[in-house]
């Protein structure tokens, strides 16, 4: 296994000292869970992009997450009273370490890929301007029956933390208004006869969608990814503050 392949912070220190360096750290995502952060960084970051959030490794843990072109990294990286520990290395502070690792690339996988820190993806972050534009993401979206597993035509909107299907455009009461903060995941489904489907997972049942096209379902899941993940760190910013 690379050694480099992931990455974490023991943290020796006080949990107050841990507190008052992290909190003030712009691109530290609190507890983003390694598959929210996949999907940030994949749907709105770039080559190079990266963010640092807890490990589920024990009190203390940290991993960076670190776009390569089409995947995203992990690495492990270890706090230790005289600094952070990564490998042989050890930095006095985290900006030794990005500042290190923006001109020597690390290791990502056992293929060789050269990873380079080049962009710190902040916590806060405002929706694509494309969503700020419109108010909402609405469209017409065949939805699976929960019994009757036959198809039929709804019309979806996306607002806030609420995404409402509707029988039809013209109507004004949704069926059913579904809150994206029980929401765990939004992914691809393959598993359906038909192609351009995505599914959202929530904790009693899991939602199946289809689009009329792949750029249509893409543009649905981005969104959607987007919405649980600034879900997630605003809770997780609000835990730490408090």
């Amino acid at each position: 296994m690379d050694p480099l392949g992931k990455m974490s912070f023991f943290v020796q220190a006080s949990a107050e000292d841990l507190h008052d360096e992290l909190v003030d750290l712009g691109w530290y995502h609190y507890d983003l869970s390694r598959h929210a952060a996949e999907a940030l960084l994949l749907s709105n970051g770039s080559d190079g992009t990266y963010l640092l959030r807890n490990s589920n490794e024990g009190p203390g843990c940290f991993a960076l997450s670190v776009r390569a072109k089409d995947s995203v990294k992990h690495f492990h990286v270890t706090r230790k009273d005289n600094g952070y520990v990564f490998g042989f290395n050890t930095f006095s502070n985290l900006r030794d370490f990005i500042n290190h690792f923006a001109n020597q690339p690390l290791v990502g996988s056992e293929t060789g890929t050269l990873i380079v820190l080049k962009y710190p993806y902040p916590w806060r972050v405002e929706e694509p301007s494309i969503y700020e534009s419109l108010g909402t993401k609405e469209g017409y979206l065949l939805k699976q029956g929960a019994v009757v597993k036959s198809w039929k035509q709804r019309w979806f909107t996306l607002s806030r933390n609420e995404l409402k299907y509707f029988k039809d455009q013209m109507y004004e009461e949704p069926i059913r208004t579904l809150d994206l903060k029980a929401c765990s995941a939004v992914q691809f489904d393959y598993s359906q006869e038909r192609i351009n489907c995505f599914c959202l997972v929530f904790p009693d049942r899991t939602f199946y969608l289809c689009a009329k096209t792949g750029v249509e379902a893409d543009e649905w899941i981005k969104i959607l990814r987007w919405k649980l993940v600034s879900f997630s760190m605003l809770y997780a910013h609000r835990a730490v503050r408090n």
